[in-house]
This record gives C-alpha cells, structure tokens and sequence, in this order.
C-alpha cells in the first residue's frame, strides 16, 4: 500500500475503537476535527429530515410569504394555514439550516439559502419533483438489487419504447421540468463558449428549447435548430413562436437513436444528455453525431460530472442514485466522458471553464 493508504488505515483502526473517539473529543489538539466529523455523520444520519423541512417549505410556500419581509410566527401561520405551534417549528428548522433567520424582534425572515432558492430558477420545480424520488429512494437496498423505481415512468424517453408517438400533452410535464430545472445553469454554459462564431446550432435533446432560446439572445445571428421527440419539438415550436423566434429557429421531432439528423450545423450541442444513458447508448449517440459535425464544427457537451473537486458528492451520490430511480444512465467524470467522445470519432476534446463547476461543466470536442 502507498503512505496514504497505510494512513488511511490507520486512522481507521483507531475511529473503530468508541474509546478513541471520546478520548480525541476531549483532547485538545484533536476536539475541533473530532466534533466537526462527528456532526458530519449525524447531518449523514439526519440528511432525510433536513429536505423534508425543505420540502415542506417549498410546499407551503413559505419562502414566498417571506419574500416581502419578516412575519411574526402568528402570521406565518396564518398564511400557510398551520396551527401556531407547528408555524413556529418549521420557521425554527428552517432556521438551522439557513432557510430562514429571526430577527431582533422576533419575527421571521428569509435566511441566505431562502432567499438564494427564489432566485435560482427551476430549483423550486425540482424539490417539489423530489417527492417521486423520495418514495423510490424508501427502500434503496431493494432499488440497488433492481435498478429503475417509479420515478423512471415520468421520463418519456427512459423506458418507453414508443415515446416517439406520444402528443405535446402527454409529455408537456416531464417537458416543462426538463425546461425548468435547465435554466439553473444555462447562464453558464453560454458563457463557456463563444457562440456567436458558428452559423448554424443543433441542440440535440433540447426539449423545449430552453437553451437555444437563450443563445438567441447572445448571438442574434445564429440559425437555431432543435431535435427532440415529435411532441416535445411540437412544445418547442410553440415557444419559438412566442418569443418571436420562428424565423430563426427550427424543432425537428424524431428519435435521435434511429432518425436521421438535420444537416448543416457547425455546432451541435447535447445539454444534461449524456448522463441519462448507459454507455452504449451514448455511444452510440456521440457516433452519430460525429457523422453530421463537419471539420471545421464542434460538439459541445454539458452536464454535471462526477469527480468536480469539492462537489463530489453531486455526481457519485445524488445523481448516481437519481439515475439508478430513473432506471437509465450514470454520473461520468470528466474523463470518462472524453474517452467516449474518443471513440465516438472525436480527435481534439478540450473543457472550457464555467463559472459554476459543481453545477455544470463543459466538453467541447471537434473532429
């Protein structure tokens, strides 16, 4: 074994002994490291409590009765039709994990991450969704054994082999949350690369068209196209229309394994695609869009990726169990998705940097 093995193993013969861990939480020099690891595993332990108290605030809108300044506990309760005692412990809760904060005068108000949870777009739209994960994640042993719990029949495009045929009705409310939960970090992918350079974009799996509707504003000269199936691309059509894009903007509907690509990008993009699909699906996907890429393009792939230094508990943990419910694909890190752009046919790959990593980073891969 290395040093840091042998060290590791070390230190954990000695946390294995009860003895030891009261002795370091009384000595000194090892109280402050021992005290933080030891909240560090009751936050492991309690972490189910903490975002139902999320979930409840979310629910109940609290952080929207607090959006236009402090309540009394009295008044919180009133507005969201609970009694006293109960307005008082969620406010309390939500307090300790800095969701809300009391005031001088003891009324309530929004806390940092409260405040920060109305002005992150989709993030709202994602803990309420969280619900159907939530069950599925109620027996995880039994979800490790069998891989794809309920929350797998929400994606059209997981497990339904005839997804292609469902109508813009039937797909509107996994659409819609695609399209929310996007814009928490769009803002970063655009400012990664310069989008204004290429003539023509593809965003293949785009869904509503969140994205390039955002590029469109950035590069008004840019051709726009997105490639979704039929009833979503139908969604997309509709939101080119409102926002006086359909001059500039096509939806084209199809299966992306089986259908035929537009031609005539120098950009495709795949935005949070990848990671919804085993490695011989994507593979596949990343072979495909290779032979429409031509030599002077690029594709460029965003998502979140495991392995991001000081997030690394967002890719391996909350994705990789996210996409174990949903019954279809897995975090990669950032080299692990290089080695398919590889052998995809992709020769230069590149990451551009992004103002929030943990959130979301970029590849940007060219013949």
């Amino acid at each position: 074994m290395s040093l840091r093995d042998r060290w590791r193993a070390f230190r954990n013969s000695c946390l294995l002994s009860s003895r030891f861990q009261r002795w370091s939480a009384g000595f000194p020099l090892t109280r402050p490291v021992a005290l933080s690891s030891a909240r560090a595993l009751f936050d492991l332990t309690a972490g189910f409590v903490y975002t139902q108290i999320l979930f409840s605030c979310v629910k109940l809108g609290l952080f929207e009765a607090l959006r236009d300044g402090p309540l009394s506990e009295a008044e919180i309760a009133a507005r969201l039709d609970l009694p006293e005692d109960s307005a008082r412990r969620l406010a309390r809760a939500a307090g300790t994990l800095r969701l809300t904060e009391r005031f001088s005068d003891g009324r309530w108000g929004l806390g940092d991450l409260g405040a920060a949870m109305l002005g992150a777009p989709g993030v709202k739209e994602m803990v309420e969704h969280h619900a159907a994960l939530y069950a599925d994640l109620a027996d995880p042993v039994a979800l490790l054994r069998e891989r794809g719990g309920r929350i797998g029949e929400f994606w059209a495009y997981s497990r339904n082999a005839a997804a292609g045929e469902m109508t813009p009705e039937k797909v509107a409310d996994y659409s819609a949350l695609m399209a929310a939960s996007q814009a928490t970090f769009v803002e970063d992918v655009i400012g990664a690369h310069p989008f204004a350079r290429h003539r023509r974009l593809l965003d293949i799996g785009g869904g509503e068209g969140q994205f390039i509707r955002a590029v469109a504003r950035v590069a008004p000269k840019l051709e726009l196209g997105v490639f979704d199936l039929p009833g979503v691309a139908e969604l997309a059509r509709r939101r080119f229309a409102e926002d006086g894009l359909d001059s500039r903007a096509e939806a084209f509907g199809g299966d992306f394994f089986a259908d035929p690509f537009p031609q005539g990008a120098d950009l495709v993009s795949l935005i949070r695609v990848c990671f919804d699909h085993d490695d011989a699906p994507a593979l596949k996907l990343l072979t495909r869009i290779r032979e429409i890429v031509p030599p002077d393009g690029a594709l460029l792939v965003a998502e979140t990726m495991a392995g991001t230094p000081g997030a690394e508990p967002v890719g391996d943990a909350y994705f990789g169990f996210y996409l174990l419910a949903m019954g279809s694909g897995r975090p990669r890190t950032a080299e692990e998705l290089s080695a398919l752009l590889s052998k995809a046919g992709f020769s230069r790959i590149r990451e551009a940097r992004t103002t929030r990593p943990m959130l979301v980073r970029v590849l940007v891969a060219r013949p």
